[in-house]
């Protein structure tokens, strides 16, 4: 067999294996291989198809771009093709083409004496949408459709009407008679979550990733549906005009903005290639603090008048390339799934990975979450798999490409013994509680009954533990709190506090100086706040912010640990799941015994007090006995009983006569309050939850206290950037005792963001929105001031 036999094989499979992918992501919207899969398949093909240029055909993918229109929807030409943009994924491929631009614009390439002839380029990023033509006439938006093949696409103007940064009247003045307006429909990261977490609530579709979620609600029959979905459009172009534009794509999207249309607010312009890579570098850097998704950045030659000059290839502009980023996305093969064992004895299985590059990292493991995620994605081993990896979030598999699961895959199953300390493994149950009613039905995790006598839940214990937003206790790395459980010196965290400088002296790496100094950190760790304290003991579903709250509203150690679940869901944010894990932790006899021992071995809290006035006195019989959930009583029927009986004990005593002759109440719920009282267990909880407010102060027969409001109560700050004189949690935690909310993005509500050095799209978000903004001095200054 010749060369080029070889060749035409290969050439023919490689435009079956592109057309097939291509009908999954453009036709159907369920793409499933990753991007990164698809570029190397194309670049395969079309590195052949120069080598062998007698083999090229007009159907050939290379030759034009995406497939074939639905049929469901009508058809639209394009009159100027919609083209797909070349490709660069290393610097070296920007420096060609900007070769490439010069040559073609017959520019001197420079030499020692000089740069030779410039060319200006317009920057953006590249949105990772659909993209679409929207046409107006007169200023009228009068259809809307998407790319296609390029040549068809397929009408949607319909949908489009309902996406709300779409004008369907042009602003202002001076626009063409007819423009058509070229764009990427996208979902924001935000919107994308929200979108999920919808559908998952409703038992519907979730969607994979913002582009399939932005290309699912674009392509609805159905324009209702399109309209209940966070669709954005971002212009970027214009295909036909019947009138004068701007001379520059710059000044030609600033126009499109005056108009009335969204352009990218990263839009820059670039003097040379060089700036063209710092602006890649830039993006590239604050790219997960980008609200939407990109794979890349958009180069176009911005003098409009040399993008005619330079032309078109067969399926793409000359002036024009798009950088793309490492993949996120990359096809590996899942070796074996292995068991973790997590603090709270949570058994997680983690994918062990055929070794591969994603985001320009050696991925070899990747999450799985549970074993419900296990078999929402019918994972088995032996599996090609789809594995995704963003920023520092840990990588994680999207999907198996079941065309290439091999006969001898094998299933995923739980191990029935703890993999670390050999104890039985048993799977959670949920517990729903309602109208005084408990329903049990099986949960996701599956969790090792060990506890602290499993090392690697004391080790992950201890660890979290010490960290810094914890018990802060500096030297105690991963490494040595695995050598104090596995020499038995520590077999608790109160164990830490009996370390001598012997034991520690004797650990592998320490020498004088290192022992004395994490003794040194130990000691100085006794006096944390009663925050941070809670944090640390690791109390499931407890995270900071929810330990904060626990200290500022209840006040002390004493209170947290005896507060009945229905107490604690008084507070803000508390619902009835994470009131009885906190309950349940604080009930369980070792965490008692931990406790004990860390409060005799000098761990003392520093800022106990009493409960917030905020909640004394804050509860209403009403309230109290709508908490009950007695069946059948809304919150009309828990008013008008609270009014006839003035108290629980009345209630509780109320024979049949006294319940049947009042009014406001239903029969139902009449003999559902009787039934509910006399049992004797409910009657008793009853009271023993009353009588427990009583305690707190937060009785509605309670003193009620005088709330002095802090200066910041009710604001919601930002921090972003650097901080120099201060570190971003000391920051925060001034912030919080001032009374604000330290949020993590900025919107219209945020009342002042603080911006250090090195600040990016926040602060941009900020002064487009108008946000009071501060920099680190005058941040400090206003503390002071409060202070």
């Amino acid at each position: 067999m010749t060369d080029a036999q070889t060749a035409a094989e290969r050439i023919a499979e490689l435009r079956s294996e592109i057309e097939h992918h291509n009908y999954r992501y453009y036709v159907l919207d369920e793409p499933n291989v990753p991007d990164a899969e698809y570029d190397r398949l194309f670049r395969e093909l079309r590195a052949l198809e120069e080598e062998h240029p007698q083999l090229v055909t007009p159907e050939s993918p290379t030759q034009r771009v995406g497939g074939e229109a639905l049929t469901v929807f009508g058809t639209v030409k394009h009159e100027v093709p919609m083209l797909s943009l070349g490709n660069a994924f290393e610097e070296q491929d920007l420096v060609d083409f900007a070769r490439r631009v010069r040559e073609g614009l017959d520019l001197p390439a420079g030499d020692l004496f000089g740069d030779g002839g410039k060319v200006e380029y317009s920057c953006e990023p590249k949105l990772d949408g659909l993209a679409v033509s929207l046409l107006y006439e007169n200023g009228q938006l009068v259809r809307g459709a998407t790319r296609g093949d390029g040549t068809t696409g397929e009408d949607i103007t319909a949908n489009v009407r309902t996406i709300r940064n779409i004008p369907l009247k042009l602003h202002g003045t001076g626009w063409p008679p007819v423009l058509e307006v070229r764009g990427e429909i996208f979902m924001s990261k935000a919107g994308f979550e929200k979108l999920n977490a919808r559908q998952a609530e409703l038992g519907g579709k979730t969607f994979a990733n913002p582009r399939n979620a932005a290309a699912g609600s674009l392509r609805q029959l159905d324009s209702k549906i399109t309209a209940s979905r966070p669709l954005e459009l971002c212009s970027y172009g214009v295909g036909r005009s019947d009138g004068e534009l701007p001379k520059t794509h710059y000044d030609l999207l600033q126009a499109l903005k005056k108009w009335g249309l969204p352009i990218s607010r990263e839009l820059k312009k670039a003097n040379d290639i060089q700036a063209c890579l710092d602006y890649y570098r830039d993006i590239g850097a604050r790219r997960d603090e980008l609200p939407y998704e990109i794979d890349g950045v958009v180069f176009k030659v911005n003098d409009i008048g040399q993008q005619r000059e330079l032309g078109f290839r067969a399926r793409e502009p000359r002036w024009a390339i798009a950088h793309k980023f490492p993949a996120r996305e990359e096809v590996t093969e899942l070796l074996d799934v292995e068991f973790q064992v997590g603090r709270t004895g949570a058994i997680t299985p983690v994918a062990r990975l055929q070794p591969v590059q994603v985001a320009g990292v050696t991925v070899s493991n990747a999450t799985l979450h549970n074993m419900d995620e296990v078999a929402r994605l019918g994972v088995m081993i032996g599996d090609t798999v789809i594995v995704r990896r963003a920023g520092d979030v840990i990588p994680q598999i999207l999907g198996v490409i079941a065309d290439r699961r091999p006969s001898d895959a094998r299933e995923v199953h739980v191990p029935e013994r703890c993999p670390v300390c050999g104890s039985d493994v048993e799977r959670t149950q949920l517990i729903k509680r309602s109208k005084g009613r408990e329903t049990v039905s099986e949960g996701s995790i599956y969790r090792c009954v060990g506890r602290l006598a499993c090392q690697a839940q004391l080790k992950q214990a201890i660890i979290h533990f010490v960290s810094r937003r914890a018990m802060d206790i500096d030297g105690l790395g991963d490494k040595i709190v695995e050598q104090l459980v596995d020499r038995e010196l520590v077999r608790s965290p109160a164990d830490l506090y009996t370390l001598t400088y012997e034991q520690v002296f004797d650990l592998e790496g320490f020498a004088d100086l290192s022992t004395k100094n994490l003794l040194a950190s130990i000691d100085n760790s006794r006096k944390p706040t009663l925050a941070r304290f809670v944090y640390a003991l690791g109390i499931p579903e407890v995270g900071e912010e929810t330990a904060k709250l626990l200290a500022r509203s209840l006040g002390n150690l004493e209170r947290i640990s005896r507060a009945l679940p229905e107490v604690l869901t008084y507070l803000p944010d508390v619902g009835n799941e994470v009131a009885y894990e906190i309950h349940r932790f604080f009930s369980d006899e070792h965490n008692q015994t931990v406790i004990r021992q860390l409060l005799e071995r000098g761990v003392a809290l520093q800022d106990e007090g009493g409960v917030h006035p905020e909640y004394a006195a804050s509860t209403t019989l009403a309230g109290f006995l709508g908490k009950l959930d007695i069946p059948y009583v809304a919150v009309t029927g828990a008013k008008n009983l609270a009014e006839r009986f003035k108290s629980l004990d009345a209630l509780i005593e109320a024979d049949w006569l006294d319940l049947s002759a009042m009014k406001g109440v239903n029969e139902r719920a009449k003999r559902a309050v009787r039934e509910f009282f006399e049992d004797p267990d409910r009657s008793a909880k009853s009271r023993a939850i009353e009588a427990q407010l009583r305690e707190f102060g937060m009785h509605w027969e309670s003193e009620r206290k005088k709330v002095e409001g802090l200066p910041l109560t009710g604001q919601t700050w930002v921090l972003t950037g650097t901080l120099e004189a201060m570190s971003r949690d000391v920051a925060k935690e001034r912030l919080e005792a001032l009374g604000a909310k330290v949020a993590g993005s900025v919107s219209a509500k945020t009342n002042c963001v603080v911006a250090g050095p090195g600040a990016g799209s926040k602060l941009a978000k900020a002064s487009e929105l108008g946000v009071k903004v501060l920099d680190e001095n005058a941040f400090i200054a206003a503390l002071d001031a409060m202070s």
